[in-house]
């Protein structure tokens, strides 16, 4: 699997009830050594910069309540509204989902995270909501690091 050149680059696009921002990475171990990292809540602190805390279990249906280093004094409530081992794991509230794609085979894996804010609110809530894609940049360069340092 090759990598490109927008490989750890975050970008965004908006709209007027909607803003979407989106990450691909490429990584130098296997889905599974992604996917145990991606749905370990309480190891998430120790590989990810990004992260103050997450509680909970990172099962389909459950509820984990997630600090960010965005917000560290806002702690926010989300739902596991996907959870298909090694493939897709995806968090959403009532205003947002984050989906997580792993592909890849022998070669590695490559990780997209995409997420998605929006709604009929979205316009009066909008400009209090932070740039993500450095949160993005440094969330993903973390999970690579962690990953291949787990990595054969």
């Amino acid at each position: 699997m090759s990598t490109s050149a927008t490989d750890g680059v975050a970008s965004t696009t908006r709209s007027a009830f909607s803003r979407s921002t989106r990450i691909a990475q490429h990584i130098d171990a296997d889905a599974a050594a992604v996917w145990r990292l991606l749905t370990t809540a309480e190891a998430y602190p120790t590989w990810s910069s990004t992260t103050v805390s997450l509680e909970g279990q990172i099962v389909l249906g459950s509820t984990i309540k997630l600090v960010s280093t965005l917000d560290p004094a806002r702690t926010f409530k989300l739902k596991v509204t996907e959870f298909e081992p090694n493939t897709r794991l995806t968090f959403a509230n009532a205003m947002f989902a984050r989906p997580c794609s792993l592909s890849g085979g022998a070669e590695g894996t490559r990780v997209e995270i995409v997420e998605r804010i929006g709604g009929p609110l979205y316009p009066l809530v909008a400009r209090m909501i932070p740039p993500l894609e450095r949160n993005f940049e440094r969330f993903t360069a973390d999970l690579k690091k962690a990953a291949e340092a787990t990595a054969p």
